[in-house]
């Protein structure tokens, strides 16, 4: 018997010039909405679920997205002892970011049933991206599933190329393109942005974000007709909005106490102020309404937005005094951990973040194992925050989803700057330890981050700062401020984060709580952001540190690099790594070598700059054919009555005969060098069987500019000739 869907319906359009292909009713019965997105050849499993009844005792709407990569879809076996996907990536884990927050404000705010999203790759086609099919895929099974959701949206990936806008770009336009701009939106706003830049400027910014914002709505149209086709009526949920007159009732009596409490710059104090009232307002109502402390303390919670919201829109009034453009008082500092190989302190009111700067050889840089093509990285930024930054009291469990998120913000808005490994060639790695937190520690972190980068004297390209800027919304009124602390973060509407040089942009990422922006909000927010990044980097930053410093740390590793013909990568590593290893225990340090086409990089690295020049010159010694005239340090080999050996490079030796030992005239060989010395020694001749005649007297008089005067014997006479002393050896 063949089984037949009855509900199985296909839905069609084209998509930046690609296919876009929706297929409901196969797959999937159970979950409450569920779609198979196929984009090109990328395809994306989209199910939600909601659960029937409330969570008990939350404040929060409790939503999941998983956005699950599945190495089948790009043909890889996982590397993992256990061979099948475990955590997710840090790539996954940002695209899940990416996909809650513009879903996220369009569920109702009072409903507390858990809602879940999975999104699971199941190919990957490089020039359709997953993470955006991913994005319209979980619009559209929100949409026709019985989820109440104030949808839909869509996103788009934005690139610039040649000055040109390009919507979704290929693979191809993506390794060229300036910038990388997620866009996604409702039929009417902007609902969030994610961006990565190289150094673009507000006006090129604000245009690729309407581009994308234009491009989403075909998109939305195309949702809209799927759902009025097949979308389920949305279910109905007891809802979880206190009741009105218990919040009139908390609010008369406890805002004027709030209204006192509020007033501070300071966080601590403010949370001081607060304890007693609440547990006045507890012991007032806790009788009155039963049973109904989370609701007293959701009241308690209004009543402090309400506040804060009519200061603001109102009387133009911030909580700790500033103007809506004012900055808090800040503060750089650089070099104040010894030893670490740079350091640097940002500070901006309660909010404190401290950089440290890790140079290595390029072969530690992190190895991916994920769907995007990407095989490693050499930058790497790491974002920590303790639980003691927020004056709270926790044990450590490891990085969750917000510090990935954050420490991948400071990782784009500084990758534009980064030197190329040609130019600088280590890996480096950057770990933000927040201090203390009180609002846009991800901005601190960029901040700190470059301190602490010009600190190691690595020569960024441009310095960059980042700065947040906030907005409050009522009905159709509005205003933005800059420098947002905690509780304007807690209580407003955004969150936009830009970070950039004096020449552009380098990074955005914008939370909202609302349903989207409007184009002359996202114009604000930029044009305050802009002014803002300046002041920091011109007026606090850069006096500081002016630029990075001459030299790196004297506890960094040294790095050398030289370039080989790939042909002869085998030889400097020799039979089962013998030649490699022989000149890393020689010079004491570490080589790496990468093929690149017809060339080999080879990279030194050591604490002693001048052992890695010595492994340098080894390694271009073996690679390269030693000429007549050329000059090399080498070590003393056997030691024979007519001369010693001395070897130049692993496998290659050359006789330095006693008449070419010295400047003077030489009667014993071990009178001058004995084994194990290392001696510079110039190419005399190379005969006919590729054997090297070597001399250390041409290198003392031609580079050290002796004479046989200098030592007293102006009499020398040569003594053998190169002919006799060729057919001695052994």
């Amino acid at each position: 018997m063949v089984k037949t869907f009855d509900n199985y319906r296909v839905f069609e359009t084209d998509f930046a010039g690609r296919p876009l292909v929706v297929e409901t009713g196969k797959m999937t019965q159970l979950a409450n909405g569920a779609c198979l997105v196929r984009y090109g050849e990328t395809t994306v499993h989209v199910a939600v679920t909601a659960a029937a009844k409330p969570r008990e005792g939350v404040d929060f709407f409790p939503l999941s997205v998983d956005f699950e990569e599945k190495l089948y879809s790009v043909g890889k076996i996982p590397g993992s002892f256990l061979k099948r996907e475990g955590r997710p990536t840090d790539k996954a884990i940002l695209v899940s970011r990416v996909i809650d927050r513009p879903i996220r404000p369009l569920f109702p705010k009072d409903m507390r049933n858990d809602v879940s999203v999975v999104c699971t790759v199941m190919s990957v086609d490089p020039d359709c991206s997953p993470e955006i099919a991913a994005m319209v895929g979980t619009s559209i099974a929100i949409s026709i599933s019985d989820i109440p959701w104030n949808g839909p949206i869509s996103g788009v990936s934005v690139g610039l190329v040649d000055d040109e806008f390009i919507i979704n770009p290929t693979a191809e336009q993506r390794k060229v393109s300036k910038m990388a701009t997620t866009v996604a939106s409702t039929s009417t706003r902007i609902a969030m942005i994610e961006a990565g830049a190289d150094c673009v400027s507000d006006e090129v910014m604000y245009n690729a974000i309407m581009a994308g914002h234009e491009a989403n709505q075909k998109i939305i149209s195309f949702i809209e007709e799927i759902k009025a086709e097949i979308g389920k009526e949305k279910f109905t949920y007891p809802s979880n909005e206190p009741d009105h007159d218990m919040f009139e009732a908390i609010k008369a009596f406890a805002e004027e106490e709030v209204k006192l409490a509020l007033d501070t710059d300071d966080k601590t104090v403010r949370d001081e102020r607060l304890k007693p009232i609440y547990e006045k307002v507890h012991e007032h109502f806790d009788e009155i309404y039963p049973d109904s402390e989370a609701k007293i303390d959701e009241c308690m919670y209004k009543t402090q937005k309400t506040i804060v919201r009519r200061w603001l829109l109102d009387e133009q009034k911030r909580v700790d005094g500033r103007g809506m453009d004012d900055i808090r008082p800040l503060a750089s500092e650089v070099g104040i951990i010894p030893r670490v190989h740079g350091s640097g302190l940002f500070t901006r009111g309660q909010t404190q973040v401290l950089t440290i700067t890790t140079l290595g050889p390029v072969s530690d840089q992190q190895l991916l194992d994920g769907i995007d093509g990407e095989e490693s990285k050499r930058y790497m930024h790491h974002y920590n925050f303790p639980s003691y930054s927020v004056g709270e009291t926790k044990p450590s469990r490891g990085p969750g989803r917000r510090e990935i998120g954050h420490g991948a913000l400071a990782e784009r808005a500084l990758v534009p700057v980064i030197p190329s490994v040609e130019e600088f060639p280590y890996a480096l790695r950057l770990v933000s330890e927040v201090l203390s937190s009180n609002g846009s520690t991800s901005q601190g972190s960029i901040c700190g981050s470059t301190l602490s980068l010009m600190d190691a004297g690595v020569p960024i390209k441009a310095p960059v700062a980042g700065i947040s800027c906030g907005l409050i919304t009522e009905g159709e009124r509005w205003m933005t401020m800059v420098d947002i602390q905690g509780l304007e973060d807690f209580f407003g509407d955004m969150d936009f984060k830009v970070a950039g040089t004096h020449d552009g942009i380098t990074a955005i990422q914008m939370d909202l709580k609302i349903s989207g922006l409007t184009p002359e909000m996202v114009k604000e927010a930029l044009e305050k952001t802009h002014k803002a990044r300046l002041y920091i980097l011109d007026e606090i930053m850069l006096k500081a540190i002016a630029q990075p410093r001459e030299e790196i740390s004297k506890y960094a590793p040294k790095m050398f690099t030289t370039t080989i013909s790939a042909d002869k990568i085998s030889e400097v590593i020799g039979k089962s790594g013998k030649v490699i290893k022989e000149i890393q225990a020689q010079c004491e340090v570490k080589i790496d070598i990468e093929e690149d086409g017809e060339f080999g990089k080879v990279f030194v690295s050591g604490l002693d700059a001048d052992k890695c020049r010595r492994a340098i010159e080894i390694v271009n010694t073996i690679a390269v054919d030693p000429e007549p005239g050329a000059i090399y340090l080498g070590k003393v080999t056997r030691i024979m009555d007519f001369g010693a050996f001395v070897e130049i490079a692993p496998g290659k030796e050359g006789l330095c005969h006693i008449s070419q030992l010295d400047v003077k005239r030489t009667d014993k060989v071990t009178d001058v060098v004995n084994v194990g010395d290392v001696i510079r020694v110039k190419v005399l001749e190379i005969d006919d069987k590729g054997r090297l005649n070597l001399s250390r007297r041409d290198v003392l008089i031609e580079v050290d500019g002796m004479t046989a005067e200098d030592n007293g014997d102006s009499n020398r006479k040569p003594r053998g000739d190169r002919r006799n002393f060729r057919n001695n050896r052994h």
